[in-house]
This record gives C-alpha cells, sequence and structure tokens, in this order.
C-alpha cells in the first residue's frame, strides 16, 4: 500500500482468532495489538494510538456493539467488525451504530487483508495533494484532502472514513441524481453484493443526521424515488 507502518487492533475474546489475525496482519507487514475485552482495549488505547480496529461483536463484560459506539462517539477510527453472526440483520446493526466494515467468521485470510487495505486507504486518502480540493456549500466547507468537514463557524463535524467516503462521492456530484450502483462504484463497494445496497441506505441516514445535527436548517440529500439520492446544494470551490 505503502512504505509506512500500519498499526491494527485487534480485540476478541478467543485467543485462537487473535493468535490467527494476528498472525495474518504480521505477515503482511502490519504492526499488531491486541485485547480480550473493553477493558483490555482501554489500556492498550492508553498507549497506542492503532489505524484501525478489528473487532469482535460478543465480548465478555462490555460487548462489541457498545464498544463500537463508544469509539465512535469522539473519533474516526476505522472499525471492522469480525463476528460469527452472520445474518443480515447483524451486519445492519453494526453499521448502523457506526462500524466502517463486516466481514463473518470464518473468514478468508486474502479478503480479510483486503478489507483493511481498503480502510486504511480510505482514511489516508492524499495526504499531500497537487491541488486543493475544498469546496463550500450551505453553512459548510469541506476540505477533501484532509478529508474534514467543517461548520462555517469552524466545528468539525465527525465523519466516519466510510461516511466520508459518501459525502465525498456527493460533493463531488452536486445536483445530480445518483443511484446506489454508481455510489457503490465510486467508493470502491462491489455493487454485485445485494447487502451492499442496504449499506448505502445506512450510510445515508448516518451522514443525514450529521449533517442535520451541524446544521438543523439543512436538508442536503434528498431521496429520488426508484432513482437513487440527490445533493441539493449548490457547491462552490474555493481556494
Amino acid at each position: 500500500m505503502d512504505n509506512e507502518k500500519y498499526t491494527i487492533l485487534i480485540v476478541d475474546d478467543d485467543p485462537e482468532i487473535l493468535r490467527l489475525v494476528g498472525d495474518i496482519l504480521r505477515n503482511q507487514g502490519f504492526d499488531v495489538e491486541q485485547a480480550m475485552s473493553g477493558r483490555d482495549m482501554n489500556d492498550v488505547l492508553q498507549r497506542v494510538k492503532p489505524d484501525a480496529v478489528v473487532l469482535d461483536m460478543m465480548l465478555p463484560g462490555e460487548d462489541g456493539l457498545s464498544i463500537c459506539r463508544r469509539l465512535r462517539a469522539d473519533d474516526t477510527l476505522p472499525i471492522l467488525f469480525l463476528s460469527a453472526r452472520g445474518d443480515e440483520v447483524d451486519r445492519v446493526v453494526g453499521l448502523e451504530i457506526g462500524a466502517d466494515d463486516y466481514i463473518v467468521k470464518p473468514f478468508a485470510p486474502r479478503e480479510f487483508v483486503a478489507r483493511i487495505r481498503a480502510l486504511l486507504r480510505r482514511s489516508r486518502l492524499d495526504r499531500q495533494p497537487a491541488y486543493s480540493r475544498r469546496f463550500a456549500f450551505d453553512g459548510f466547507l469541506a476540505d477533501l484532502d484532509a478529508r474534514q468537514l467543517y461548520t462555517e463557524e469552524g466545528r468539525v463535524v465527525m465523519l466516519t472514513s466510510a461516511e466520508f467516503d459518501l459525502f465525498s462521492c456527493f460533493v463531488l456530484r452536486p445536483r445530480r441524481v445518483l443511484s446506489r450502483e454508481q455510489i457503490l462504484d465510486w467508493t470502491n463497494r462491489d455493487p454485485s453484493n445485494p447487502l451492499q445496497d442496504r449499506r448505502v441506505d445506512i450510510l445515508i441516514g448516518r451522514l443525514r443526521k450529521k449533517l442535520a445535527a451541524a446544521h438543523p436548517e439543512s436538508n442536503l440529500i434528498t431521496t429520488v424515488r426508484n432513482s437513487g439520492y440527490l445533493f441539493t446544494a449548490r457547491v462552490k470551490q474555493v481556494g
């Protein structure tokens, strides 16, 4: 991916999963931190800032859903759920509370590593861009290269990596109806996966809530029946 060393935190109460996932990631050049509970994870986070978290949904004490909510409350750290629970409901719940991706045990190591790399790419895009991509619209300022969204008062609107990918897709194509298939294609998702349509809807809902919380009068994303979604703002590129 690049020459930078990435650290992945694995949170799982199964020693065999910790060993297996840890070995897979180390063999691909990642640094690995491990925790068997939310309390152990807190201790790790006191000394290490990981680049992504692999999180089991079913943990003793504080479960993975609660941990995900807590992490997501004040951080955009990429989170991948690794769970034995593969029902669509479980996937949807995981994504709705803020996870960036979800993979079911048992898993194919190559797919797992590919998902991790995709999360990291999306969270570290274009650190030194050749030109500025800053846009103003309806009380917001978006810096796509820094991957930051601000209100006109300068407050940061915290978006997850997946939410910012979706947001960027709209900002670069304003006042144009985008189908789910187009959105999945432009955000590097697999349009052939039937669960991905639901994923787009979940991310749209999360993004709408955050934009409305930051600017209550805004209604930037509308649903166009049987067609997709429309970003209604007039977007202006700024220096």
